[in-house]
């Protein structure tokens, strides 16, 4: 019994190995095999191993005979200091350690008399009272208007205006707009009316760019 299994066994393998055989010759496995056997130690002979990186040589740099005596040179940024501009100074009219500050009733009287100047006032034009501080009449000469009566009644761009005193002088002015006030030319006019810190004034538009101004107003 055993010897009669033992060569049905091998009888079978036997078969398996001839319909593995015949199925490999139908799909051409064996001519591939071969190929790629018979091909791959080419493919290994022609990867080179990778050399290593050869170290850059400096070039000397060529230059012309007729510096050939004299050293390098050096290109590198170099920060070059910008020589500050001096700075220029305006003279004012007057000494401003020589400043006039007035005190608080003083102010408050000469705002006063401006105000009942200005309820007096029968043209019936635009007005506004604007007392004077050291910003207005002395350094910077700058003169802030009100916002308010700007924005109602003078020009949303740039102007020249022009002031009027009570005697009929002018003086050119220009309004900017977006500051509401008066910058150029105003000094001017500041300085021919020697007008100091506590002065209160009446500014009436008598024309759309034209303001009649009554300065220092008497005691």
């Amino acid at each position: 019994m055993v010897k009669a299994s033992t060569t049905s066994y091998e009888e079978l393998r036997q078969k398996r190995m001839e319909e593995n055989k015949k199925r490999m010759e139908e799909l051409n496995l064996t001519k591939l095999a071969l190929a790629v056997r018979n091909a791959s130690p080419k493919l290994s002979a022609q990867v080179k191993p990778r050399s290593a990186r050869k170290a850059v040589t400096p070039v000397e740099v060529r230059r012309s005979s007729r510096n050939s005596g004299k050293p390098t040179p050096v290109y590198k940024e170099v920060r070059m200091d910008i020589q500050e501009r001096p700075r220029r100074y305006y003279k004012t009219h007057r000494d401003l350690s020589n400043r006039v500050y007035a005190d608080y009733e003083s102010r408050v009287d000469a705002t006063e008399r401006a105000e009942d100047i200005e309820s007096k006032l029968e043209n019936g034009f635009p007005s506004f009272v604007k007392p004077m501080l050291q910003s207005h009449v002395t350094g910077g000469f700058w003169l802030g208007l009100p916002r308010s009566f700007c924005r109602k009644h003078l020009p949303r761009s740039d102007k020249e205006f022009t002031l009027i005193d009570e005697d009929g002088g002018e003086w050119y002015t220009l309004f900017l707009a977006a500051k509401n006030g008066l910058s150029g030319g105003w000094r001017g006019f500041s300085i021919a009316h020697e007008l100091v810190d506590g002065d209160a004034l009446v500014f009436e538009l008598v024309e759309p760019t034209k303001f009649k101004v009554i300065p220092k107003c008497p005691d």
